[in-house]
Order: C-alpha cells, then structure tokens, then sequence
C-alpha cells in the first residue's frame, strides 16, 4: 500500500542577516543557516506530477528569504513569522518545523552556532 503522506525538506539554507539584540550584531550581520521541513498528504500530486497540486518549494525558500531579510532581536521570531506565512500560504501542511541558527554567536567563546527550532 502506498502512504499518502510525504515530507518536504529545504536543508542548509546560507543567508547573511542582522538578526541580533546586539547593536553590533545589526551592523555587523553574521551567516545563519535555516533548515526547514513540513509534513503533508503528497498524492494528489504525485499521481498528477503536477506542480500545482504539489506545496512549491521555491515559493518556501521565497518567505524564508524574505523574512530573514527583516532584522529582529531573536531567532524565535525570525522562526515564528516563517512558520505564520508558509501556514497562511499552505494551509494543507499538516505540520512544519523550522530551525534559524547563527553561525559563530558572539558569546564570548568559540561555538558553532547558537539554534531555535519551531514547530506546529
């Protein structure tokens, strides 16, 4: 039997923001990676092989890149408005998750990154 639902991924997104509460950080800007998936039933689409009845990807990574462009103090904003537009767009995702994280946070140490991950 074959499952209706399906997962879409967009993983290692690299964008440079200014997301930060630090002055500096918003001037300065840093690398964030966002990774992004939701879950949904995939097979109208995949029997249709039709984009229309598919959940575009490129129109994800378009709010991705947009609201990583908006400056904000805290990731988990960042994450919340990503999650509110893609669900007012897709509302047949069953559920999505994304994590913002910022490459090499200024926490007076040597860390790889500083995440938030969001779900619904």
């Amino acid at each position: 039997m074959i499952m209706n639902k399906g997962v879409l991924e967009l993983k290692d997104i690299k964008i440079f923001a200014r997301h930060g509460c630090f002055e500096e950080e918003r001037e300065i800007g840093n690398w964030f990676i966002v990774d992004f998936s939701a879950e949904m039933d995939i097979m109208t689409a995949a029997m249709s092989d039709s984009l229309d009845d598919a959940v575009n990807y490129q129109i994800i990574f378009d709010i991705i890149s947009e609201e990583m462009e908006i400056p904000s103090n805290l990731l988990e904003n960042v994450a919340y408005r990503i999650l509110r537009r893609v669900k007012e767009r897709f509302p047949r995702i069953n559920s999505a998750s994304v994590s913002v994280a910022k490459v090499n946070p200024p926490l007076g140490g040597q860390v790889g990154a500083s995440r938030i991950t969001l779900s619904y």
